[in-house]
């Protein structure tokens, strides 16, 4: 549109009228007319719409060009897919670790009967809690992890990574772990030239999974059981102790079971003891009768004495204050019971004690195991790896399209290139420099490429030597054709 502005107003009939053109030139006009105001009207230029119409018919006529670099293209994309190592990914699944039990997971779980699964996830955002799943995200992650796998499968060799840092950089990049925030599923992928061995790699990863969620828990059950675990060991070896010394005791003292040992010794006694008296007596009447030399008598005699010598075996008389026993005797004397019986009660005590704290140990031991078993997450595989038969890298139809696609955009720059090239002035002096700088270049390159032996140096040097002289003199002879 036209746009008028006013300057300056005058009745005057003959005032001129200045109009811009399109070169910006000015130009008087007379109105006639006795009642009209002077004003300068600008006009501006008026521009036409830009179109492609020039770039699609200077594409069209370089079409056969355009039809070759998309040939040329095509191939060489090929090439370079079937050049490209393949690649297998192999994928296991786990279940969501079970929920353990709490305040926070029974309000989350109120949450989800009202509003779905989506406020699960948003109450444990603003909670603070973590999910298992996203703890074995970490854990799958960790460099303990990672180096387990590659010291199991070789992955510095297979991967041609000197340093260890490089080879868990390039298992990370090939193993692909997530969790499904709807659902808790985790998904773990592993990437590798070989199927077999990508499907074993994320078995392993499931593996060393279950090992590292058993040894690294930080429950309570897993922490009692840790204590009564080493408390057991110490009461075992304080049992151990006693067990010895009671039966050290009692085997140097032939002391079984002092009380019932005591029990028998009076009664075995006491039957001596009458025994005794009854022979005495007999000896007293065969006395009255016979003389001491009679046979009769002289037997008498020796029955009383055994049974006497018996009698003062079982009561242990002749040795007080001493606690062993004669080799020979097979129990402890009747004096020595009470002294035995001391030692003896003190260390059967010890004994019982020491095993009934371990029988209560090993029950609460029992119980925190299957308690821990409980509360520790377990991994539960969906999905089993299997070793894949379809490839999931390269794509080779994609690398193909963009390749021809991309060789006919290099096609179309060079032709829009090389034609705006060719409109600009041989005599500019832009131009002129950059031919300078390519034939410069081009010459470097055609030398660096082709290299001479010593002979064809020295007739290259001695023929350059030669020509300079020449190209002196026809650059002097062109300067003075300038000059006249």
């Amino acid at each position: 549109m036209d746009r008028v502005a006013t300057e300056s107003a005058h009745y005057d009939c003959n005032s001129p009228i200045t109009s811009v053109n399109n070169a910006h030139s000015e130009t008087e006009v007379e109105l006639p007319g006795n009642s009209l105001t002077q004003m300068n009207l600008i006009i501006e230029p008026t521009r036409s719409p830009k179109t492609f119409l020039p770039y699609v018919r200077l594409f069209w006529a370089n079409r056969r060009f355009l039809l070759r670099t998309a040939v040329y293209a095509l191939l060489t994309s090929i090439v370079i897919a079937l050049l490209i190592p393949v690649r297998y990914q192999s994928v296991t699944r786990l279940m969501p670790p079970d929920s353990q039990s709490g305040i926070g997971p029974g309000l989350l779980a109120a949450m989800t009967d009202r509003k779905g699964m989506g406020s699960l996830g948003l109450a444990s955002d603003l909670l603070g809690m973590k999910s298992s799943g996203a703890l074995f995200v970490g854990i799958l992650g960790s460099d303990t992890v990672h180096n387990g796998l590659i010291n199991k499968f070789q992955l510095r060799k297979v991967y041609r990574a000197s340093k260890i840092e490089d080879a868990r950089k390039e298992l990370a990049q090939r193993s692909e772990i997530s969790e499904d925030r709807r659902s808790g599923i985790i998904s773990i992928g592993v990437t590798d030239h070989d199927p077999q061995r990508a499907a074993a790699m994320a078995q392993e990863y499931v593996a060393e999974l279950d090992r590292l969620v058993a040894a690294v828990s930080t429950s309570s059950a897993r922490r009692e059981r840790i204590f009564l675990e080493e408390r057991l060991q110490v009461v075992k070896g304080d049992l151990d102790v006693a067990a010895r010394n009671f039966s050290d005791f009692a085997s140097k003292n032939t002391a079984i079971d002092i009380p019932a040992q005591g029990k028998a010794m009076v009664e075995a006694a006491a039957t001596l003891q009458g025994h005794l008296i009854a022979a005495q007596a007999e000896l007293s009447s065969l006395q009255e009768v016979y003389t001491n030399s009679n046979v009769r008598v002289r037997a008498a005699e020796a029955r009383v004495n055994e049974l006497q010598r018996k009698l003062n075996e079982i009561g242990g008389a002749g040795i007080k204050g001493q606690l062993n026993n004669d080799d020979n005797s097979l129990y402890p004397s009747i004096r020595k019971l009470p002294l035995l019986g001391v030692t003896y009660a003190d260390l059967y005590r010890q004994t019982k004690i020491q095993e009934t704290v371990y029988e209560l140990l090993t029950q609460q031991y029992e119980l925190a195991k299957v308690q821990e078993a409980k509360e520790i997450p377990t991994v539960k595989v969906l999905d089993v790896a299997i070793s894949p038969t379809k490839k999931s890298f390269p794509p080779r139809t994609m690398i193909a399209i963009l390749g021809t696609m991309f060789g006919i955009l290099v096609g179309m720059i060079w032709i829009w290139g090389k034609t705006h090239w060719e409109r600009v002035d041989p005599a500019d002096p832009r131009k002129v420099f950059a031919l300078e700088v390519f034939t410069t270049l081009q010459a470097d390159i055609w030398r660096f490429c082709r290299p001479h032996t010593h002979v064809e140096s020295k007739v290259h040097r001695s023929w350059g030597f030669w020509t300079r002289p020449e190209t002196s003199i026809d650059s002097q002879e062109h300067e003075t054709r300038e000059t006249k």
